[in-house]
């Protein structure tokens, strides 16, 4: 055999340096191809096990039975158990604090309502930031608080209760579950757009408030839709408008403060956050979930029941609406300079 003859065999057993190299990069992707996939199927596996629901406020509230009824509802859609952890204090901040400083993994969520919007201004040092330690899965519902006086009462309308507090500037009092509550700030807003000076009772919980308010103690307050129902249903309560910008159906024929004071407006909503920086796509599947389970007609009726509409927006719809809220009660704390002492 040949020199010639060897070489040509040689060449023809050895691929060129080209070719190796391409055969190298097709080995590296194929071993880099699972690598890319992981965060995919760590996306799809989510949940993998329980979700805990922060509920800032004490059992049995409205926010409680919001909450409740859906968690029961998630537990099937995500087919994992979803707890709801009442974490009462601080006018939500002690439940909210826990919450922003949870592992951002979509296993620990909050369930709160305006109070989270209201406190980043209201309140002076917050243990967390509102804008960075929460990211918005979206919001659940939202209805009206209810202004509401005794059956025997002189006041019938939004219209007698400015003329009676013009006249008498400071002796009108109202009550409300709290320093820094949605009803107080509403009551607040009230006071601002009709320009009257009506004295604030605090209470802590709206218990205690509506019995002064029956016994005589108080000339109004300003609940929430489901926590007067029963009373303006009994006949114990006169209901003589709502906050919403809207009549509602759960108070027929009650008319709005903004048929009085044009533009007024003071809803109570119910939102669900996780902690800040959690994964998009593990705040797009609770955003799914919620809405699939929330439009169950059971779930309407329950909520319809309480005054409450159901109204499930995308996280990024949810960040633009808290940040809105957040600068609208801001404007009410400082020009009615509102504390939460």
């Amino acid at each position: 055999m040949n020199t010639g003859q060897r070489g040509d065999r040689a060449a023809g057993t050895r691929p060129p340096t080209r070719r190796r190299s391409l055969l190298r990069l097709s080995a590296a992707a194929g071993l880099l191809a699972p690598l890319r996939a992981l965060p995919a199927l760590g996306a799809d596996a989510y949940p993998s096990r329980p979700i805990r629901v922060i509920v800032p406020f004490t059992a049995g509230g409205g926010t409680d039975v919001v909450g409740r009824e859906l968690a029961q509802m998630l537990s099937t859609e995500l087919g994992q158990a979803v707890v709801i952890d009442n974490r009462p204090g601080g006018g939500t901040v002690l439940g909210s604090d826990l919450a922003s400083k949870a592992a951002p993994d979509g296993y620990t969520l909050l369930l709160t309502t305006s109070a989270l919007a209201i406190n980043a201004s209201l309140v002076k040092s917050l243990p967390y930031d509102t804008e960075k330690g929460f990211s918005e899965v979206g919001l659940i519902c939202h209805g009206p608080n209810v202004l509401v006086v005794r059956p025997d009462s002189p006041y019938r309308s939004v219209a007698d209760i400015i003329s009676a507090a013009k006249a008498k500037p400071g002796e009108l009092t109202y009550g409300s579950s709290g320093n820094g509550s949605a009803v107080h700030l509403a009551a607040e807003l009230f006071k601002l757009m009709a320009g009257v000076d009506i004295t604030h009772v605090p209470y802590r919980g709206a218990g205690p408030a509506y019995t002064d308010l029956l016994g005589g103690r108080l000339d109004m307050v300003f609940g929430t839709a489901g926590g007067v129902a029963a009373f303006v249903k009994g006949d114990r309560m006169r209901a003589v408008a709502v906050t919403s910008p809207q009549r509602t159906p759960a108070y027929e024929g009650v008319p709005t403060i903004a048929e009085t004071l044009p533009g007024y407006e003071a809803e109570v909503w119910y939102a669900v956050f996780a902690p800040g920086g959690t994964p998009a796509p593990i705040l797009a599947r609770l955003n799914e979930a919620m809405k699939k389970v929330t439009a169950a007609p059971a779930y309407h009726s329950r909520l319809a029941s309480e005054g409450l509409t159901v109204a499930v927006n995308s996280p990024e719809e949810m960040t633009r609406f808290m940040r809105a809220e957040e600068a609208r009660w801001r404007r009410v704390v400082t020009d009615g300079r509102i504390t939460s002492d």
